[in-house]
């Protein structure tokens, strides 16, 4: 029987996705497991964007569109790169409409790479992005960032990690899993060094609208020098709640763009035609729901960040953006990995271990609060009892 890939064999399974399978299993056997795992909006899509896919099916629209995606997606995504990022792209050239984040980033690390170039990324860092890498035959380098230092981005830890192979870095801000915002020196550092070793930088923006205490998210294109660099992706599926629609869109320097835009023709032809129109009015209908989604995070985080620094050995300082803790646990000298086994087994909490986003996060875990404010509770009480050795559920 012939055998399957062997490069296919050697990628490892998602972290996120393996502790949210146990989640559910143990909830198929009977067990009342909460799952702080995963990183899905428990909102509802806004009923304004639900009622544009509705007319969109009942026009018709339900057959093959243009493989960059529909003109009115593409302006509407043009609209908003100008004016929430003030990056001018040119919707009929540089503007691509995919079927998710996750595919933009994959087109587009397949369209800069060559095999065996290097890129660069900085960790901890979403799960998908070494393999993602690796599926095109390029190698992912780690740039490690310190949980002492605050995760911070530095030159000099930029310039450790680099090589004569080096052609791209990845970036992603604000930061899953620690909740990190690029800050003004961060982004220069990274402009500077990007700029100095002629690299592509491949932007990752997801969770763009979520940023708490003023901060102002920094897109890296609109920075001097860099736009024609840079590969933009962004989306709706946390800012709006959209994460089952699989859309996703990306802004683009016109010469890259084109090769971007071969992968998707072969790949995916095109993203679903009415769920386009969902995402036009998703971008250009009101954005009340969007700024009250992140109020409603930013209440959670500040509740559920001082309940988990009162457990003993936790220190969880308050997330920048995003909708993820990422604490340290100082418990028995156990690792991530051991930390999450014992939370899910003996508290019925499942959280994510660190180490699945980096090998500095050897005591992090990371918690979503994309779920209720009763949740989060229940779920860091479970925590706490079972740290502090009270029996909690059996």
């Amino acid at each position: 029987m012939p055998e399957a890939s062997k490069k296919i064999e050697a990628l490892k399974e998602s972290g996120t996705v393996a502790i949210s399978d146990r989640a559910r299993q143990m909830q198929q056997e009977g067990i009342d497991v909460i799952n702080l795992g995963g990183g899905d909006p428990d909102f509802a899509t806004p009923r304004h964007i639900v009622d544009a896919a509705f007319r969109a099916v009942e026009q018709g629209q339900t057959h093959y569109v243009a493989s960059k995606g529909v003109p009115q997606m593409r302006q509407a995504v043009a609209a908003k790169f100008l004016k929430d990022n003030g990056v001018r792209y040119d919707p009929d050239t540089e503007i691509l409409v995919t079927s998710s984040g996750k595919a933009a980033l994959y087109m587009t690390i397949e369209a800069m790479l060559d095999a065996g170039d290097e890129m660069l990324v900085l960790e901890p860092a979403w799960v998908s992005y070494r393999p993602l890498i690796e599926l095109v035959g390029a190698r992912p380098v780690g740039v490690s960032l310190e949980p002492g230092a605050g995760f911070a981005i530095t030159r000099d830890v930029l310039e450790a990690s680099v090589s004569p192979r080096t052609k791209a870095i990845l970036v992603n801000s604000p930061n899953n899993p620690t909740g990190r915002v690029l800050n003004v020196e961060e982004a220069e550092a990274l402009r500077s060094f990007a700029i100095e070793h002629d690299l592509w930088v491949l932007s990752d923006e997801i969770y763009e609208k979520i940023c708490y205490d003023g901060r102002r998210h920094i897109s890296l294109a609109s920075l001097p020098d860099m736009r024609e660099r840079t590969v933009t992706v962004n989306g709706m599926s946390k800012s709006h709640a959209m994460t089952g629609w699989r859309l996703g869109y990306l802004g683009a320097p016109a010469a890259l763009y084109s090769q971007i835009l071969k992968v998707q023709q072969h790949v995916l032809t095109c993203a679903a035609s009415f769920v386009q129109f969902a995402g036009t009015a998703a971008l250009e209908g009101p954005q009340e729901c969007v700024r009250d989604m992140a109020a409603q995070y930013d209440a959670r985080r500040r509740k559920i960040a001082a309940m988990l620094n009162e457990i003993p050995g936790v220190r969880c300082p308050e997330p920048e953006g995003a909708f993820y803790f990422f604490p340290e646990v100082d418990y028995r000298g156990m690792d991530s990995y051991q930390i999450a086994r014992f939370l899910i087994e003996e508290a019925h909490v499942a959280v994510t271990p660190g180490e699945v986003f980096g090998k500095t996060a050897r005591k992090n875990i990371r918690l979503s609060f994309a779920t209720s404010m009763e949740n989060l509770v229940n779920a860091v009480e479970r925590m706490r009892k079972a740290i502090i050795g009270t029996t909690v559920l059996k």
